[in-house]
């Protein structure tokens, strides 16, 4: 007997598809039954992901409230609904606070908070009538402080408030839209390659594996990074029915590092 496909036919809009936890979220969703549109500010990187997968692609910088709204309104025009919004793009930074320029502390908000609010705000609007769930990427650095990394761990923190605000007034408006976060701990994604840290551990060791090994140095015995798949696999709960009663809630998926 096959297993049962678990978004069979949803309309699935991934935004940071073209790697990382938003690529290998459009390749699960669309394992799992899903029409998945791949979207990034790289039409190259979206647009790989989506022939792999039989889905579509699109252009979309998630700081560009217009971007937002061309896409969106693509999907509906094509499909008449949009059942999915996985909220994935973002941008990894790490600074001392008394080192970091008002430039960099705002290019970080702009991208994982304001592209959070941008996408939220036009998913509800296109999903008042059927209804569907947006799942939010933070991250367990917006749970627990991450020194050196103040801006990243503020945006992500940020993100799991407006998630549950947002899905508290979904919810209080009667409409059968549910908003949740998922906050991975350490995950081995491309997103580390854009700190300077990362840059010097790889160029000590060798290589961008032995650079994550590096980091665990004084973990406690099994620790890990993540796998892509591991995250967009809770995804997948947060996006199918199975999570029909789960709103305004935060997932954390990091192995224990705040047990």
């Amino acid at each position: 007997m096959a297993t049962p496909r678990r978004v069979e036919g949803k309309v699935a809009l991934v935004v940071g598809a073209a790697s990382g936890i938003g690529r290998a979220t459009a390749i699960v969703l669309a394992k799992n039954g899903a029409i998945v549109w791949c979207s990034d500010r790289n039409v190259d990187g979206p647009a790989e992901t989506a022939a792999a997968i039989g889905g579509k692609s699109a252009l979309l910088d998630v700081t560009r409230e217009a971007d937002w709204e061309t896409v969106i309104r693509a999907v509906l025009k094509e499909h008449g609904r949009l059942d999915v919004l996985v909220n994935s793009a973002g941008i990894n930074f790490a600074c001392p606070v008394a080192e970091m320029s008002l430039e960099d502390w705002r290019r970080v908000m702009q991208v994982n908070l304001d592209g959070i609010f941008l996408g939220t705000k036009h998913a509800v609007r296109a999903m008042r009538a059927s209804g569907g769930s947006i799942v939010n990427v933070s991250s367990a650095a917006g749970l627990k402080s991450a020194p050196g990394a103040s801006a990243y761990s503020t945006s992500k923190a940020a993100v799991c408030m407006f998630s549950r605000t947002a899905a508290k007034e979904c919810a209080d408006a009667g409409l059968a839209i549910r908003i949740n976060t998922v906050c991975p701990g350490g995950v081995k994604t491309p997103l580390w390659r854009q700190v300077a840290f990362f840059q010097e551990l790889m160029s000590k060791t060798g290589s961008e594996e032995a650079a994550f090994q590096a980091m665990l140095a004084g973990s406690p015995p099994g620790s890990r990074f993540a796998e892509p798949e591991e995250i967009a696999h809770a995804i997948l709960f947060l996006a199918s029915d199975e999570s029909r009663f789960v709103t305004g809630s935060d997932l954390v998926i990091d192995g224990g590092f705040r047990a």
